[in-house]
């Protein structure tokens, strides 16, 4: 059974936005940093972003830059990411991770995950 819940993917058009989230039910994130990957048919899971347990550092792969930001929200146990301007190409399996270690782009790293969402974007 997955510790992680992710939602809110669904299909979008180009230029369209979904805000994913990620939640616990039976831990709190508050200790761990939190990642968002994405795999699409036939390639390797891809690191999106990633935030520190304090929410103080965030980073992202580069081409989604400027239209996906990270967050977390204590209270709700829930961390979010918010896609904006969206693209075809963003089109994969959307999955969140919890880790120990620092925020980190590296898939390995990471000790619990959920069982994804998908984001279709077209036309």
């Amino acid at each position: 059974q997955s510790q992680l819940v992710e939602s809110g993917g669904g299909l979008v058009q180009p230029g369209g936005s979904l805000r994913l989230s990620c939640a616990a039910s039976k831990f709190t994130l508050d200790y761990y940093a939190i990642g968002w990957f994405r795999q699409a048919p036939g390639r390797d899971r891809e690191a999106i972003s990633c935030i520190s347990n304090s929410g103080a550092v965030a980073h992202y792969l580069e081409s989604v830059k400027g239209r996906f930001t990270i967050s977390r929200d204590s209270a709700a146990n829930t961390v979010y990411l918010q896609m904006n301007m969206m693209k075809p190409e963003d089109t994969a399996s959307y999955y969140c991770g919890a880790t120990y270690v620092r925020c980190t782009m590296v898939p390995d790293a990471y000790n619990y995950w959920g069982q994804g969402t998908q984001v279709t974007v077209s036309s």
